[in-house]
């Protein structure tokens, strides 16, 4: 259904963010550059493609550009090549790690994947220019990895920048956001949504694209990710799930948790996080005053914000422990009927 997507260190486009581009450029033309930027704001709105942008203009010189094109490099450019094939002598990526053992991605950024950090920033640019550091996915450093990493931003090197790219930044050290600037980014406003989503899902529909952009919140990679793991599907059954509230029954419970998990895709943790998207902005509606859905009536809000902390940690145990995902799933949707326990049948 989506267009191709490269990954962000091969991306040569960014949607939406140009004042963010334009507070890098100027405080790198001005000689006012921190040594260390916290680029923050929710999941898949291009925070770790304007990363990667930012360094590849600063490793090619910070050259200018045509008025509007902000920190764009030509993707013929040598500097851009080499980025996008993760060959540029002057730039790391810091990253969650490989676990061989269990043949998936790790879920923490861990203290060795940390350690060339050190012996890089101490190197003399290859360039003579800059040498740049992304951490992409600052969250999931653990506490040893935060801590090495702080040592390094105490007593930075000149002419060494690091980026950390950051969807939680609640979740870093207090010591460690304290030593860099904050650059928050914002959803797409949805004008600009339906643009990218035009651009990157030409095939869909476009009431499937106002659907997905309406689920993705402003986020494109989210809205893509969504596109590509059934959501749409997926989001009725959670749609499904709220109608039937309070009156959900067991039975019905394990009916859906089987149309869940019917798909190809990761169906628990799809649908989990739907059902928390949904949980969350029925009580923003909620807060504010506004119109609250019906089901929202069924028990106090205290109850539902607990009910999404409760479906959070059930999700982070479910992929940290590789529990099974049909009883996650039952589990799931029993706390949301307030069904007691969540055995299979």
């Amino acid at each position: 259904m989506s267009a191709a997507v490269p990954a962000p260190r091969a991306n040569p486009l960014l949607f939406g963010h140009e004042a963010a581009e334009a507070a890098l450029a100027e405080a790198a033309r001005a000689g006012r550059l921190h040594h260390a930027w916290l680029l923050a704001g929710p999941a898949g709105i291009g925070k770790a493609t304007l990363a990667f942008r930012f360094a590849r203009w600063l490793l090619a010189g910070a050259p200018l550009g045509e008025a509007g094109e902000g920190l764009a490099l030509d993707p013929a450019h040598p500097v851009f090549r080499r980025v996008a094939a993760g060959s540029h002598a002057d730039l790391l990526t810091i990253e969650r790690g490989f676990d061989d053992k269990r043949k998936r991605q790790r879920r923490e950024i861990l203290v060795e994947d940390v350690r060339a950090l050190g012996g890089f920033l101490r190197l003399t640019p290859a360039e003579g220019g800059w040498r740049v550091v992304v951490v992409d996915g600052a969250e999931a450093l653990n506490r040893n990895a935060a801590n090495a990493l702080l040592k390094l931003l105490e007593e930075p090197p000149p002419r060494a920048l690091l980026l950390l790219v950051c969807s939680a930044p609640g979740r870093l050290l207090p010591t460690l956001r304290s030593r860099c600037r904050t650059l928050r980014l914002a959803p797409l406003a949805a004008p600009v949504m339906d643009t990218v989503l035009e651009h990157l899902l030409p095939e869909a529909a476009p009431a499937e694209r106002t659907r997905l952009a309406t689920l993705a919140e402003g986020a494109p990679g989210r809205a893509l990710a969504l596109a590509e793991e059934d959501g749409l599907r997926l989001a009725g059954l959670v749609a499904e799930t709220l109608a039937a509230l309070p009156a959900l029954t067991p039975d019905r419970a394990h009916e859906i948790a089987d149309r869940v998990l019917a798909g190809e895709a990761d169906g628990f943790e799809v649908f989990a996080d739907l059902l928390r998207d949904a949980l969350a902005r029925a009580l923003r509606e909620a807060g504010r005053g506004g119109a609250a859905p019906a089901w929202l009536a069924a028990r106090p809000l205290e109850a539902w914000a607990e009910l999404w902390h409760a479906i959070g940690r059930l999700q982070d145990e479910t992929g940290r422990f590789y529990l099974d995902k049909r009883q996650a799933t039952l589990m799931t949707l029993f706390q949301a009927a307030d069904l007691p326990g969540a055995r299979t049948r």
